[in-house]
């Protein structure tokens, strides 16, 4: 413990707004821009009029499915705020955002439902070091007392909840907010700033209870404050709003202020704490690990939070400056060879940007057109670069589908739109599967890419078709045989001639293919062996249930040959007629891959999870307690990859939007009956 100080910290900011689905981020940012001034008027999200929601897909959805940055000012000081999706499915957007903010607002709601989902937002933040302050929202619909609330979201967060403010309620509904720091009430007035007002009488008492449990938590850092209070000495204001400062700076503590965002209640207490408390980008800087603070020597330093691109002002790249200065025309180092310049350096509201001559240190603005920028990656006007201060680590995807533009002539078109659109959201991977000659786009659940094709499709004017991609199925034999196979043919001059024995026998699952020969005597002279194997490898691209065929050995024991009409061709077209006699024989059976599954999950849906593996011929191999997650679990099964496909929704489904898995490869198993015949119907195959 120790006296410290927190001193008042001045200079533009940025605020990340985060939180659960539908937990009322959008309107809180609405609220916040409205009060001010940034914006004329409070706007509801089912309006789709707001700032954030502006995009097609967001007001189409009535959510937000992007990060939307607004610059503002209050009391003189420039603030950005980022408004960043409550979806887990667009959870990757806050990334690099929280990277380069000084505070993160954390939205929640007194809802024991929507915990899981906030102690992933809470873990992350933990995980980033991002000092964070969360608003309570939705207070005036809140059915428990306020500190039984807290008593539910502790256990989400690592750092104690500290009770900033405590509802005022009149004939049980609340009326405004007592804040325990300035002892002062406040009477709340629809979009208007609040009224100050004595604290009522009756609520005297359960305000100095609550303000000593604040100050009692404060002291675990001030042995000045511990002392004053064991003395029953009462601490000047000053200092208790510097040990606030404080220890919401060094990540100590999570301040919760109340409100109602809906109404605009509690958006100026919040503003005031954030323009106190928060950390300035000097704090930022540190925690990123920039060496030079003040910019001498290093030059320019500036974040990339975010990829745009418009139709009017082309590529944008939203990044914050830790150091320096850039204006229009500064040449940025991108690495340690390439540079690119700056065209247009723009403040964001929204879909909106406003010119600016120049930026400083704190700022967060939109550098125009610096083409082979990316989200996430390090800016400097020092030559050769820096380091990179940010490494972007996205979630492997859980959801995926196959496309194609319906007209083939948008190919080349569909192309490029979706690398644009993968700049600006780096969690999309695209891949083309060479065994079934799909473009597969993978993201983090339906909506995710639903909203990808919707882009595709409205953005960009390209209709496209999408289904499940194709599972990798393959075959293999039960039995062996030996086979004969002869490819003779005559038509004047040189004739054609290959006559090859095989034997065909299946492997061990897994062994893949072998090819040896047993020829002596030379029936088969050695040039024209290559040839045999080359003819069965290409057999085995698709064999007779229409799959490439694994797990087989195929020995050359026997054959002929003419001596003027036998050539390298002649014996792959005898190896192919050999294999495809032999293999119908040989009990072909298909297999399919079967996955091991790891799906995290909050507890008490596990024994949900547990029900639903089997439904997908799913087997349990075990379940435990996830290690370092309190009040979640780990489910381990195995499971056959046709049936992973939508499982992503299922799970959410269950778990109120937060369980998720990760899948990898474990080993081929046979597939026969009914599950086998669909399974070559719907690729299109025939036995």
């Amino acid at each position: 413990m120790g006296t410290r100080a927190g001193g008042r910290r001045t200079g533009p900011k940025c605020i990340a707004i985060v939180g659960p689905y539908a937990s009322g981020k959008t309107t809180l940012f609405e609220a916040l821009l409205a009060r001010t001034g940034a914006i004329a008027k409070q706007q509801p999200v089912s309006s789709g009029n707001t700032v954030s929601d502006h995009s097609p897909e967001a007001k189409a959805h009535a959510m937000s499915v992007e990060a939307v940055f607004a610059t503002t000012e209050f009391m003189g000081e420039s603030i950005t705020f980022v408004d960043c999706p409550g979806s887990v499915e667009f959870a990757f957007e806050a990334e690099p955002v929280l990277a380069a903010c000084d505070l993160a607002v954390v939205v929640a709601e007194p809802d024991e439902k929507k915990l899981p989902a906030l102690q992933l937002i809470m873990r992350k933040l933990d995980d980033l070091g991002v000092p964070r302050m969360l608003f309570l929202n939705k207070i005036d619909k809140a059915d428990a007392g306020v500190r039984d609330t807290l008593k539910l979201l502790q256990p989400v967060s690592r750092t104690p909840l500290l009770l900033r403010q405590i509802p005022l309620r009149k004939d049980g509904v609340v009326v405004g907010s007592i804040d325990l720091a300035l002892e002062r009430a406040y009477i709340y007035r629809e979009y208007a700033a609040s009224e100050i007002a004595e604290i009522p009488g009756d609520e005297k008492a359960r305000e100095i209870e609550a303000r000593f449990a604040m100050l009692e938590t404060l002291a675990d850092h001030d042995d000045q404050l511990m002392e004053q209070l064991l003395e029953e000495i009462e601490p000047p204001k000053d200092k208790v709003f510097d040990d606030l400062a404080a220890d919401l700076r060094d990540g100590t503590v999570t301040p919760v202020l109340i409100g109602a965002a809906e109404k605009g209640h509690g958006a100026l207490r919040l503003l005031k704490a954030i323009r106190h408390d928060a950390p300035d980008i000097e704090a930022t800087r540190q925690r990123l690990g920039v060496a030079n603070g003040n910019g001498n020597g290093n030059g320019m330093i500036a974040q990339v939070m975010k990829t745009i691109h418009t139709s009017h002002a082309g590529k944008l790249s939203v990044a914050r400056i830790l150091t320096g200065q850039v204006a229009d025309g500064t040449e940025l180092w991108l690495n340690a060879t390439d540079t690119s310049k700056v065209s247009g350096i723009y403040r964001m509201l929204g879909k909106d940007q406003f010119k600016l001559a120049s930026a400083a240190a704190g700022d967060t603005v939109a550098l125009g057109r610096l083409d082979n920028v990316v989200t996430g990656q390090t800016l400097t006007t020092t030559k050769g670069g820096t380091q990179q201060l940010v490494k972007l680590m996205p979630p492997k995807p859980v959801y995926a589908f196959a496309l194609r533009p319906k007209e083939r002539k948008d190919e080349v078109k569909m192309s490029a739109a979706i690398q644009r659109l993968a700049e600006e959201d780096p969690s999309l991977t695209l891949h083309h599967n060479q065994d079934s000659a799909e473009t597969v786009l993978s993201g983090h659940g339906e909506m995710h890419l639903r909203v990808i094709r919707e882009r595709l499709e409205g953005r960009n004017q390209i209709p496209v078709e999408g289904h499940a991609p194709a599972i990798p199925y393959r075959e293999t034999i039960r039995k062996g045989i030996q086979q004969r196979g002869r490819h003779k043919k005559q038509s004047g001059g040189h004739g054609q001639f290959g006559d090859v024995v095989i034997e065909i026998k299946p492997l061990p699952r897994g062994t893949g293919f072998e090819f040896t020969d047993s020829i002596t005597g030379g029936v088969v002279p050695k040039q024209y062996i290559p040839s045999v194997e080359a003819g069965v490898r290409e057999f085995l691209k698709i064999g007779p249930l229409g799959f490439p065929v694994v797990d087989v050995t195929v020995n050359l024991s026997d054959g002929s040959f003419h001596t003027v009409d036998s050539s390298d061709m002649a014996f792959q077209m005898a190896a192919k007629i050999a294999m495809k006699e032999g293999m119908a024989a040989c009990s072909p059976v298909l297999l399919e891959p079967i996955m091991k599954v790891e799906i995290f999950t909050p507890s008490d849906a596990t024994a949900r999870i547990i029900a639903l593996v089997p439904q997908r011929r799913g087997q349990i191999l075990g379940y435990d307690a996830r290690d370092g997650w309190p009040g979640w679990d780990v489910v381990e099964a195995t499971m056959p990859q046709a049936e992973i496909g939508d499982l992503i929704i299922e799970l959410r489904s269950a778990t109120a939007g937060a369980a998720t898995y990760r899948a990898e490869f474990d080993h081929m198993a046979e597939l026969t009956g009914r599950l086998a015949d669909e399974a070559m119907v719907s690729a299109g195959k025939a036995a």
